[in-house]
């Protein structure tokens, strides 16, 4: 089973690196093709990079590490070659307010979840997923020596569920369901009350926080 990571940026390289260490294939890709290019010759044997087209048509497993808006103009495109994929979306709903800082670009009630899942193609399978903790915190608190944090999802579908499992568990977390796509707006910024810098505060979770916290 292999996981393409579309967007090597902060978010994606970390969870690349994360994968990898855990034994998971993974194929890069990115506008800037060399980045990825460089980024799978640092991890090895298990990581290779291709073309967004390519890294998808070889992939189970596609990850979208974009944000929001390039996330929606790229699944759009790639539309009927996700069929039968897992799609993993751990995009946040945010962008600039103006005023130094970020803040929520969606109407109340509306996630990116939502919108990316109903861009999809019948057949693909949707799950959010490796978005409910910053960047930082997915690097710094894989496999940590106190106990493992959480790493939440949202998903309807339960061949997404089992993928994303996996993949949060060889990641070095945890994995605690929150419930089905019209839950996935608690674990994205800036209004989820289960991701690490909203509602937490920046604190991480362990598995019975997180349960009590549902």
């Amino acid at each position: 089973m292999t996981t393409a990571i579309i967007g090597i940026g902060n978010l994606g390289s970390r969870v690349a690196r994360n994968l990898v260490q855990g034994g998971e294939p993974v194929i890069l890709a990115a506008r800037d093709q060399s980045g990825a290019d460089a980024l799978a010759g640092e991890l090895g044997a298990l990581a290779s990079s291709a073309t967004v087209a390519d890294a998808v048509s070889a992939a189970d497993t596609v990850l979208f590490a974009l944000w929001l808006d390039t996330g929606k103009e790229l699944i759009s495109q790639l539309s009927q070659a996700l069929v039968g994929k897992v799609v993993i979306d751990p995009s946040n709903p945010i962008g600039p307010d103006g005023q130094g800082g970020f803040t929520n670009t969606l109407p109340e009630g509306e996630s990116a979840a939502s919108i990316l899942a109903n861009l999809l193609p019948a057949g693909a399978h949707f799950v959010k997923a490796f978005g409910s903790l910053g960047a930082d915190a997915l690097g710094s608190a894989a496999n940590r020596p106190s106990g493992r944090a959480v790493l939440f999802y949202a998903t309807d579908d339960d061949t997404a569920a089992g993928t994303a499992e996996r993949l949060i568990s060889a990641s070095g977390f945890d994995p605690v369901k929150v419930g089905g796509i019209e839950s996935a707006g608690r674990i994205e910024l800036m209004r989820g009350d289960l991701h690490q810098n909203g509602g937490l505060g920046g604190r991480l979770l362990n598995v019975d926080e997180a349960r009590a916290a549902l």
